[in-house]
């Protein structure tokens, strides 16, 4: 575009040329030669605004050329100005935002499972980095301030009692007592000869044979009572085994002995754990699982967080309620964002401009330009050639 605009100025000093040699033998050239003159000073004036934005005319520093290139530190301060008072308003930004249901557009992105596997893949694969950019010391302050205060007051006795309701209701620790009997069942068969060894060196004055027939019969017995309590589960001692353990849920939850000791236990268990610096086993062992974790073909975290973004994405896109909570919250962030970093970003787009070197941003302005500017030259041109033409006209009605 730059060379098509030079050469119709030159184009232009050609046909004034040819006017000028020919216009006496023909007349009629006097409109061409208008029209040529006209067009010429056009296309060289505008050829010189355009250049003078830029650069120096022909490299010579006539006052007032190359403007941007001169005026680059105001013109960066002007544009981040710019910036901040018509783009960054906190009103325009809430007003553009508050057209478009943002939850629900989020939503129906998330429940592609495609996408959702994008951001937990994001998040895995950062864990480990994040991990070994933790520091041992940090981690031990990070547990003393905010873990360990509040591990201290913890009331571990009533914590135990309530876990115990919770295993208990419903019978749901029946299960755990069948195995614990079978367990029980499988050590006694086991350990016969060892409880027989133990019975006869406490009875020295009974015959061997008694002593095992003695042992035999006993653990008969208990495998036969226990077998009836696995089988019946209304047995009596089924129902003592639950008054014990509801009188030990109730002691846990109401006793001030057990609360005490279960205080003295947690503080012992702290002093430990900080004496023995357990803080940097304990990262060492957290890096060390997560990363094995994060990198294993079916990685927990990756479909953990994948099926969490799905779920969520599914129930923002069945709940208008929460899509309206969201958007409120997003728009209240928003507008918090735009008030606090407003200035901040202007004095960023500020800085930059103003780091930019002169001349290259100079050019790199006029390449974006581009074609505009030369079109400049070439409507410079013809508007020229016709303003020429309507001047010589005028000037021949006023002369006759």
């Amino acid at each position: 575009m730059r060379r098509t605009a030079t050469c119709l100025l030159g184009a232009m000093m050609a046909l004034l040329l040819v006017c000028v040699v020919f216009q006496a033998d023909y007349p009629w050239l006097a409109w061409l030669r208008a029209f040529a003159e006209a067009g010429a000073i056009g296309a060289i004036a505008d050829w010189y605004a355009v250049v003078a934005l830029f650069r120096h005319p022909l490299g010579l520093p006539i006052p007032h050329t190359a403007i941007i290139e001169q005026n680059q530190q105001r013109i960066a301060e002007s544009l981040g100005s710019f910036v901040e008072e018509n783009f960054l308003t906190p009103e325009l930004v809430i007003d553009r935002l508050s057209g478009h249901n943002t939850a629900k557009a989020l939503a129906e992105w998330l429940v592609k499972p495609a996408n959702s596997r994008a951001i937990a893949d994001v998040v895995a694969d950062s864990l480990p980095g994040l991990l070994d950019g933790i520091d041992d010391a940090d981690f031990a302050r990070f547990l003393d301030r905010l873990m360990v205060p509040h591990l201290r007051t913890l009331d571990v006795s009533r914590v135990a009692g309530n876990i115990l309701k919770v295993v208990t209701d419903g019978n749901r620790h029946q299960p755990l007592l069948d195995h614990g009997l079978e367990t029980l069942e499988l050590w006694l068969t086991n350990n016969a000869g060892m409880l027989k060894a133990k019975f006869s060196a406490v009875s020295r004055y009974t015959p061997a044979q008694l002593d095992a027939y003695i042992v035999n019969k006993f653990v008969e017995g208990v495998i036969a009572l226990l077998h009836e309590v696995v089988a019946n589960q209304d047995h009596e001692l089924r129902r003592q085994f639950d008054e014990a353990i509801q009188h030990l849920i109730m002691q846990l939850q109401t006793s001030s002995i057990h609360r005490r000791f279960g205080k003295t236990l947690m503080r012992d268990c702290l002093r430990h754990f900080r004496n023995g610096r357990y803080s940097r086993v304990l990262l060492k062992h957290i890096r060390t699982r997560v990363t094995a974790e994060v990198y294993r073909e079916y990685s927990m975290v990756r479909s953990v967080t994948t099926g969490a973004l799905v779920s969520f994405g599914e129930s923002m896109r069945r709940s208008p309620a929460l899509q309206q909570k969201l958007n409120v919250w997003w728009l209240n962030l928003a507008h918090t964002l735009v008030v606090r970093y407003r200035h901040q970003i202007s004095v960023l787009i500020t800085g930059v401009v103003k780091g930019w070197n002169a001349k290259e941003a100079s050019r790199k302005i006029e390449a974006e330009i581009g074609r505009d500017l030369q079109y400049i030259r070439i409507n410079g041109t013809f508007v020229g050639g016709i303003a020429g033409v309507l001047l010589h006209a005028a000037t021949l009605l006023v002369s006759r």
